[in-house]
């Protein structure tokens, strides 16, 4: 059994060569659960070298080894799913139950998916020309860098990881260092699965450190990266040296348009929607813009629902929300509700401090604020909690005008029973998705924003595309 101090490359758990050390922070109980190793600049090297070796022939492998490969890798997933779920709740503080189906399947659902897609995918495709064809070839981009974050952990590793595989691309991933032990128990299945030496490496670090050696390294051809918008921005940057082909999933602030013709869950659902993985989602829709004629009513019910929401431990069963990820997490959470109360928000139930009966672990109160306006932090900033914003709005145009006031463009939700206009806002909201009525997106589909919220998509072949690069050949 190989330490958690270790890395894995070129097939193989090393011993770091860095000397520095982390804790990894169960965020119930606040106890140090497991040490890792923060890498240096010779481990990184040391898994872009062992990267790169196995680039060229992995690449040249068919489509039917490589499918074969991630069959056996979600063979092996399936087993140890319960083992996925208690990590990812160990690690980050999802609830069990929230860890079983949506956190662990989730990674296992995306990798399912990835082998879907490469069943159909043509890998050459042509143009037609006067005089004949021309053929396009759709190449794997090379040895790609991953770096991934610690509030989905496996749905964000497998978006990534599995459709670089199968595109034939070699992989070096950095896992988010406050949750990085789900990562380490998908290499040790990856191993398992028996893909070629170097073709998967994967080494801790912080962003400061491993992150920026990835990004910006001449042999890594591409980046993939979900996180903060403030680090997009500088892996953005450091990828320029290059001129490398980036995919950027970063933050979001997604409003929920609710239409006094909406059915009568629909208020419900957004509370509940907003409050999964307690509010720690890109794509959560924490602005709950509302009809002025059904305001005070949604308030009210916004109300019940939070007053519902049940805070428990993240090992014990049950229906309840967990803590956040982290100490830093939960002092940012408190900040901006205390900057709402400031800014004159109506608060409507939660608020600051932990819920009554915590005494210790990162847990924040649901919190419901009404009345609020566009200039108040918590409705521009995200906030990454069980925060809900309710904001009135007048008219169809009035709302497409709050909805679309921010720099974020990730996922938009509309509920109303006019079918026409629900196809109009899906039109004028300047997001990359848009879920209308409670219906949720396909894994098939493209997963990624606009704005602020990043560049590229994730998930079904656009996933897939992202580690490709076409090239056009005449005359053959």
């Amino acid at each position: 059994m190989h330490s958690k101090t270790d890395f894995f490359i070129d097939g193989a758990w090393v011993k770091a060569h860095s000397d520095q050390a982390l804790s990894v922070i169960n965020p119930t109980t606040e106890e140090v659960i497991e040490t890792i190793s923060l890498g240096n600049e010779t481990d990184l090297n040391l898994a872009v070298a062992a990267a790169k070796k196995a680039q060229a022939e992995w690449s040249e492998t068919s489509v039917a080894e490589r499918k074969a490969l991630l069959e056996r890798l979600l063979d092996i997933y399936k087993t140890k799913m319960d083992d996925m779920a208690e990590v990812i709740s160990s690690e980050m503080g999802a609830p069990i139950a929230l860890a079983k189906t949506a956190q662990a399947g989730a990674g296992y659902g995306h990798l399912r998916q990835t082998i879907k897609t490469l069943e159909t995918f043509e890998f050459v495709t042509h143009v037609t020309k006067k005089d004949g064809i021309d053929n396009v070839f759709h190449e794997a981009v090379g040895v790609v860098g991953l770096i991934t974050p610690w509030n989905w952990p496996m749905n964000q590793v497998m978006l990534k990881v599995a459709p670089a595989l199968a595109a034939g691309c070699s992989v070096v991933l950095k896992p988010s260092e406050i949750a990085p032990l789900s990562s380490m128990l998908l290499t040790e299945m990856i191993e398992e699965a028996g893909f070629p030496k170097g073709v998967f490496n994967l080494v801790n670090g912080d962003g400061a450190g491993v992150g920026t050696w990835l990004t910006k390294h001449p042999d890594v051809a591409a980046i993939s990266f979900t996180g903060s918008t403030r680090a997009g921005r500088l892996i953005m940057q450091s990828a320029s040296e290059h001129v490398k082909p980036i995919c950027l999933e970063l933050g979001g602030k997604g409003a929920n348009i609710i239409f006094a013709d909406a059915d009568e869950k629909a208020v419900g659902r957004g509370v509940r929607q907003c409050f999964l993985n307690s509010g720690q989602s890109c794509n959560a829709p924490t602005r709950m813009l509302v009809e002025e004629s059904m305001y005070a009513s949604a308030v009210e019910q916004a109300h019940e629902m939070a007053n519902k929401t049940m805070v428990g431990l993240a090992h014990e069963e049950g229906r309840h929300i967990g803590p956040v990820a982290s100490a830093t997490q939960y002092e940012k959470v408190q900040s901006l509700i205390s900057r709402g109360i400031a800014q004159g928000a109506k608060l409507v139930c939660g608020g600051e401090g932990r819920p009554d009966g915590f005494a210790k672990g990162y847990f924040v109160k649901p919190t419901v604020f009404a009345d609020v306006t566009p200039e108040m932090d918590i409705f521009r900033e995200e906030i990454f909690g069980p925060v809900l914003s309710i904001i009135p709005f007048k008219d169809q145009e009035h709302a497409i005008e709050l909805a679309n006031d921010t720099p974020y463009g990730l996922t938009n939700y509309v509920q109303t029973g006019d079918v026409d206009r629900a196809r109009h806002l899906a039109r004028k909201l300047k997001s990359g998705m848009v879920e209308v009525n409670g219906q949720l997106l396909s894994p098939a589909s493209p997963f990624g924003g606009v704005g602020l919220s990043g560049v590229g998509r994730e998930g079904g072949i656009w996933g897939l595309e992202e580690f490709l690069y076409s090239k056009a050949v005449s005359g053959i």
